[in-house]
């Protein structure tokens, strides 16, 4: 136990190499953004998926909260290539002819196939523009401001501060937490972890496996929190995750407030905005009044004519325009100030507005996906609360990173991960029933990943496809697994021309056929994706696919998703068994626990099984009489 008022040794350090971190990962996003500028063919620049190239401005208008909505889409309204501009990512407009233009920046407010909008508070200049995804600067300066803070922390602060290091040990609930009357029907697993988060005094971890429920039992958790007369912080690492909690948590008749820029919120929760709660605040049509009285001011001293005393009156009107706007200023922050203050839970990302939400620390603050949220990402967050709740799933992917040596170093391990490491069973609640995938999906990833502890609920635990009239009844419809074994077959892997990512063309020919069965069988579009681990597998699949509904992306993007059928495309094979970055095997339980009621599993054994985790999962399929080879199964 440190002494009060002694800045334990352990500090420096800690937050020394957290800063190096984050600078090692500012100078790789910067180094990307420059090599990505610096590439003039539309072909090579796009393959990134973080820039688009010959965009044209077809239309603007006025919206979210006052900004411009600009609309670009590509020449004769082709669809646009694959890429990774998605709602709320910030981004740099630039003119494509000067290779030398900083551009503007601007936030993706929303996507087409065809079209992408950009809210921006400048107008850009050109005829044909590029978009790249841009460095969030903004967010790394908040992050060091806030480990700066921690260093010299005081009180509750400095307390927690040290507990989350490590050199002062939470106090944990003792005996048998008391019942409490949830809104929510959860089951009792659900209850346990809100009673523990509520008992808990310092730090309280819910761990929620896929499909679980973990978003729903949060959402209870702040209800009762707010219910015990506590204000409540609910953050997310993304936009994503803090909006997928405020849908939970509207249901519960909650006075939220949801903070930051409108275009990286869901279209149908911009009225819990922040923006939006001011424009309906009755204060605002006043603030509108005193901008028009200050135009005119602007203008009756512009038109001020030659005289004895013009600069006099000059001097006049622009300082009654001067006043004004300072009123206004005030008038503003005033509206901010009582919206934020009463309003019972504020949702918004790890990177917190200091600005608008003050000094003032809330009593339970909440990191939804806390897993996703880098070291540096979560101390705003932590010297917020009197008491911090962490709630996501360390056996899925952690958090993004460019810089590798960054990564190397330790920036991809989460708070959350370290504390569970160091505290053990102690610090977290286990959700145990899954309302997602068929039993027989669920049991190979709950044995390796979760001590065994996963259960299916009775209505998904034996779902299938051939449950809905609409689909053909027969083996590839009544089975949930199906492994595919290309061994043998020469599925050898590629690297994609002009890159580093890796195809695999005859799997890929493969998925196709697979797909087309299925299809054939009455599965719709909507209900299948296909995963790739692979950037250039998702782009080559895309490719034979064309214009469809089926959804093809990367384990990463495909995180926090499901549909009733996964094809799983693993790509590597290779005569030298070389497995890549497939060894991170957070990665294939992600892809694994999206399917619903059918995963197809396309995966040469020879190479995989040089690995003991994909060896056992192949050892799974086949006891379970899912294994086919290739030669089987495209000989039927």
């Amino acid at each position: 136990m440190n002494q009060p008022g002694k800045i334990p040794k352990q500090i420096d350090p800690y937050f020394d190499e957290l800063e190096s971190w984050l600078n090692l990962e500012g100078i790789a996003e910067r180094e990307r953004m420059a090599q990505r500028r610096a590439v003039r063919s539309s072909r090579q620049a796009e393959k990134s998926g973080e820039t688009l190239l010959q965009m044209q401005l077809v239309d603007h208008r006025t919206g979210l909260a006052g900004r411009m909505i600009l609309d670009f889409k590509k020449n004769h309204d082709h669809d646009l290539p694959p890429n990774r501009l998605k709602t709320g990512s910030p981004v740099i407009i630039s003119n494509e002819a000067i290779q030398e233009d900083h551009g503007i920046p601007g936030v993706i407010s929303g996507k087409r196939r065809d079209l992408i909008q950009v809210a921006v508070d400048q107008w850009p200049e050109g005829e044909r523009f590029r978009i790249d995804l841009s460095p969030d600067e903004t967010t790394r300066r908040r992050q060091l401001t806030a480990m700066g803070k921690a260093r010299l922390a005081t009180g509750r602060s400095r307390q927690l501060r040290d507990m989350v290091i490590g050199i002062r040990d939470p106090r944990y609930p003792v005996g048998k937490q008391d019942p409490i009357r949830c809104k929510s029907i959860l089951n009792e697993s659900q209850e346990s972890a809100v009673a523990f988060g509520l008992e808990s005094k310092d730090i309280a971890i819910i761990h929620g496996p896929p499909g679980t429920g973990k978003t729903t039992t949060l959402a209870e958790l702040i209800y009762q929190s707010v219910r015990r007369g506590q204000r409540v912080l609910a953050c997310a690492p993304s936009n994503t995750g803090v909006d997928n909690l405020l849908e939970k948590i509207i249901p519960l008749g909650l006075k939220a407030v949801r903070v930051g820029h409108p275009a990286r919120v869901f279209p149908e929760l911009r009225d819990f905005t922040l923006d939006e709660l001011v424009d309906r605040d009755p204060h605002t049509q006043l603030i509108h009044e005193m901008r028009r009285e200050v135009q005119q001011l602007i203008r009756d001293g512009q038109r001020v004519s030659r005289g004895r005393d013009s600069r006099r009156r000059k001097r006049h009107y622009f300082a009654e325009a001067g006043i004004l706007r300072g009123e206004i200023r005030s008038l503003e922050k005033r509206i901010v100030k009582d919206i934020i203050q009463s309003a019972e839970v504020i949702c918004t990302t790890s990177t917190i507005d200091e600005e608008l939400i003050g000094e003032q620390p809330f009593e339970l603050v909440v990191i939804d996906e806390a897993c996703q949220a880098t070291m540096p990402g979560t101390w705003q967050a932590v010297l917020k609360a009197d008491k911090l709740v962490l709630a996501g799933d360390h056996q899925q992917l952690p958090p993004t990173v460019i810089s590798k040596e960054a990564a190397n170093r330790g920036l991809k391990r989460s708070i959350m991960e370290e504390l569970i490491d160091r505290e053990g069973t102690n610090i977290f609640k286990r959700l145990s029933v899954q309302y997602r995938m068929n039993q027989k999906i669920m049991q190979f990833p709950s044995q390796i990943f979760y001590e065994g502890d996963l259960i299916a609920n009775v209505k998904v635990e034996s779902h299938l496809l051939a449950d809905d009239d609409q689909i053909d009844v027969n083996p590839m419809t009544l089975e949930p697994l199906l492994l595919v074994d290309t061994a043998g077959a020469d599925f050898q892997e590629e690297v994609e021309s002009e890159g580093e990512s890796k195809l695999n063309p005859k799997e890929a020919d493969l998925v196709m056929t697979l797909i087309t069965r299925m299809l054939e069988f009455g599965v719709s579009e909507k209900d299948i994706a296909i995963i790739a681990p692979y950037a250039a597998q998702v782009r080559h699949v895309r490719n034979l696919l064309g214009s469809t509904e089926i959804e093809v992306d990367t384990v990463d993007g495909f995180q926090g998703r499901e549909k009733d059928l996964v094809v799983l495309t693993m790509v590597r094979s290779n005569r030298n068994r070389e497995i890549g970055f497939l060894s991170d095997l957070r990665r294939t339980n992600v892809a694994m626990t999206r399917a619903r009621k059918k995963i197809i599993f396309i995966g040469d054994s020879a190479t995989l099984s040089v690995d003991p985790f994909y060896s056992k999962l192949i050892d799974y399929f086949e006891n379970e009489g899912a294994y086919a080879s290739v030669w089987e199964y495209l000989s039927n």
